[in-house]
């Protein structure tokens, strides 16, 4: 398979990387700036050991035909701009994986590409970009997901797992791909929403006076979101989620929080704002959810004006 990994950064470089070294068919699309830091080589650091990894890559509008899957691991606000960047190389058999955050992005792109053409996935790996371009690896977790929406075991998707497979980190074919993005989108939100509006870990706010009975409010709040928006998210679940996001050992933080404390860009619109959307179309009762997206506005402008924008 022909695979263009969309986002040569932290997830879309490690994937992209891991794939590469195992064998694999693997081009990256990125912009002339990362290409030349890339140099044609990528560089993963992950449990002490470093890892260079000769890559192939093409800028935007260069020719290269066609690819069989796309992989798109772009943040989420970049869709648009990815998309104008990527089309070009679509074709009607092209399997396009996206695994970005929330739930927006489907729609997005089955308007563009077509229902058929996007599988469901997720990506669940803790990694960033140092300042020379280097991925590191932080966690000893790198797990990606992937199925038919329909929740089928087509041809391609088989002949996608087989080629995931085997290229050093835990790749696996979903029937039930759907349910999984709903559920990652309720962590991720939960757990961004918590340490963004608090300011801290989730250690620091479990032992807070209230800080229990807040994430409590707050996992509501997303719970009963999503069973408007899809369904009933299962007492499973919600037990897993409320035992790891009450746990006053924990130095867990969201990713957009760490993005926060670093001044970077926020998916506040893609995590916290797409469910305060749902929330009002369907009535549903969000004020804490509300007050988190208050605050990352803040910061948004707060950060625009720094920034001189």
């Amino acid at each position: 398979m022909r695979t263009l990994v969309v986002g040569a950064g932290s997830v879309g470089g490690y994937f992209g990387g891991r794939l590469a070294a195992a064998g694999r068919d693997v081009t990256f699309l990125v912009r002339p700036q990362r290409a030349t830091q890339l140099a044609g080589k990528l560089t993963i650091s992950s449990q002490g050991r470093e890892t260079v990894v000769p890559v192939k890559s093409i800028t935007t509008r260069e020719t290269s035909g066609a690819f069989d899957v796309i992989l798109l691991a772009v943040k989420a606000y970049q869709l648009d701009g990815a998309i104008a960047d990527f089309a070009a190389y679509v074709s009607a058999n092209s399997m396009i994986l996206p695994v970005l955050n929330g739930m927006r992005h489907m729609d997005t792109l089955r308007s563009r590409f077509g229902g058929v053409s996007v599988l469901g996935g997720v990506a669940r790996i803790a990694s960033t970009l140092d300042e020379r371009g280097r991925i590191l690896d932080q966690a000893n977790f790198h797990d990606l997901v992937y199925g038919e929406w329909s929740g089928e075991r087509s041809a391609r998707v088989v002949a996608l797992d087989q080629f995931m497979k085997g290229a050093g980190f835990d790749a696996r074919l979903s029937t039930y791909i759907e349910r999984e993005m709903w559920e990652k989108w309720a962590m991720l939100a939960s757990l961004g929403a918590i340490t963004c509006l608090m300011d801290g870990d989730i250690g620091q706010v479990a032992r807070a006076p209230g800080g229990i009975d807040f994430v409590q409010a707050l996992l509501r709040e997303v719970a009963a979101v999503v069973a408007h928006a899809w369904r009933p998210l299962s007492d499973s679940f919600k037990s897993q989620v409320i035992s790891l996001l009450t746990d006053r050992t924990s130095s867990l933080t969201s990713s957009m929080y760490r993005d926060m404390k670093a001044g970077y860009r926020v998916e506040a619109d893609q995590i916290i704002g797409d469910l305060v959307s749902r929330a009002a179309a369907s009535g549903v009762a969000a004020p804490l959810l509300s007050t988190v997206l208050a605050r990352l506005k803040v910061y948004e402008e707060a950060r625009d004006d720094k920034s001189g924008h």
